[in-house]
Parts: structure tokens; sequence; C-alpha cells
């Protein structure tokens, strides 16, 4: 005879009622991270910059809100579209996460980025590409966990602060140098912000990927590069999005309470 499911309890969601915004997750890692948290029961702002993603952050909309198994709410996923180099379309983000749910944010992931496909010498690098490149990613990071911060110490609830950089931060190889540099000052950045944040419960962390099999990666990328970043990974292979979104999951969650202040490099070992 079955089992009956009477006394079976129902499955439990970590972040559920916690509105997360993920910033850059209408593909790549922060898709992948987007999903993960929703599947934890967080509700979620799918942010996007370019109108041409319009399409792709719907259909990531759709997929979390047509998903039961990830969330009780009936909706548990908005869009929305805003530069995070703006500081304010980086307040109007904010704005419409807590307009959308009726809650404060208490959880900002900064997954946004940008990076100049030609992987370019210093001596070889554009100046209009150096200032994109630290515009997104480098004033980015700065007006989302400034405005992310000030509004959760006002909530006096805690919070977690969670900054995408790059395990490049750390390998200081040859070749697309602002990239690098853009991502190793947020990470400077997210230390020192750890410690500002001293007695409001809100943490802050850099969760920094090694190559990921993203089109971020793959634009520019030769295949013999490929091939070498494989062979250099002790599980030879490239890390996939979904590699990075549990790490991310744990730091959104209570659990993650005594981490802070730290770069978490999810590399596979590359590095």
């Amino acid at each position: 005879m079955a089992e009956s499911n009477e006394n079976v309890p129902a499955q439990k969601f970590p972040l559920e009622n916690r509105v997360a915004i993920v910033t850059g997750s209408s593909r790549g890692i922060g898709k992948a991270i987007a999903l993960h948290l929703a599947s934890l029961g967080a509700k979620l702002i799918i942010n996007y910059s370019s109108s041409n993603s319009t399409t792709l952050a719907d259909d990531v909309v759709s997929q979390i809100n047509s998903n039961k198994s990830m969330n009780n709410s009936a909706v548990s996923a908005v869009a929305v579209k805003a530069d995070i180099s703006d500081p304010d379309s980086v307040k109007s983000l904010f704005d419409a996460a807590e307009s959308a749910f009726q809650s404060p944010v208490n959880i900002l992931v900064n997954s946004a980025a940008v990076c100049d496909e030609k992987r370019p010498t210093i001596m070889n690098t554009d100046l209009n590409d150096f200032d994109l490149t630290f515009s997104v990613n480098t004033r980015g990071s700065f007006l989302c966990c400034k405005e992310a911060a000030n509004r959760m110490i006002k909530r006096r609830g805690g919070g977690r602060i969670i900054c995408v950089t790059s395990s490049a931060s750390a390998s200081f190889r040859a070749g697309n140098g602002a990239y690098t540099a853009s991502k190793a000052a947020v990470e400077a950045m997210v230390k020192i912000l750890a410690k500002e944040l001293k007695g409001t419960g809100i943490t802050a962390n850099c969760v920094a990927p090694g190559p990921i099999a993203t089109d971020m990666f793959f634009n520019g990328a030769t295949e013999e590069k490929v091939k070498k970043v494989i062979d250099e990974c002790p599980h030879g292979r490239l890390g996939q999005s979904e590699d990075v979104a549990p790490v991310v999951g744990f730091l959104a969650g209570d659990a993650s309470e005594w981490v802070n202040g730290q770069i978490i490099r999810v590399n596979g070992g590359y590095i």
C-alpha cells in the first residue's frame, strides 16, 4: 500500500518572502543565479539594460512564475530594465522592486558586466572601451552596493550583498587588463564595505568565477584558447553557470552569516 502524503512536511524554501535583485540576469550566470534563488523561494527582480534583452528577461520571468515548485507566490519574478551605471536608474530599480513585492530588498546580487571581446593588451585598449568597462563593472557595482546598503541599514533587518567578480583578478594573465582591473576594484570595495557595515547584520561578499561557458566567454575566444583553458582546469572542462549559482544561493541565506568580506573563487581549481 502506498504511503500517504498527508504527513509529509511541506517543502522548505529558505529564502521564502525575501526579495532579491539580480542585475544582468536575462542570460548567462545572472540568469542561472536568478533561477536558483527562485527555487529557494526568493522573489526576483530580473534586471537587464538593453532593449535587445527584453525578450530574454521576459522569458526568465515566465519560467519562474510558471514553475510553482520554485515559489508559493502567484507572481515571483518581475523584469525591470535599468542601467546600473546611472544612479537615478539604480534608484528606480530598487524602487521598482519594493513596489512590485510591497517589501524591501533583502538580497542584492550584482552580476551585470561587460567584457571587451578582443581581449586586448593594455597598450592596445581603446580608451572608450576602458571607460565602458569601468562604468558598468566598477561604477555599476559601487552604485548598486551603495543603494542596497543604505536601504538595508534603514530597514534594520540585515541583508546580503553579493558581487559577481572574476578569478581573473587573482591570476593576472596577460590580455584584457581593463576587465581584470575593473573586477579587482570591486573585490577591494566589497571587502571594505563588509567592515563599514559592522553591526548592521548585512554581509558583503564576492563570488569570483573562473572561465564559464557563457556568451561572454566565447565571444572572441579562439578554439585554441578554449582548449587551453579546458586543459588547464583540473576538472578538464569549462565551468557552467549552474556551478556558480549554488554558491550565491548559500551566501544569500541565513547559513552564510559567518561568511563576510570574502572572495570565493569558483573556478574548479583553474587558478
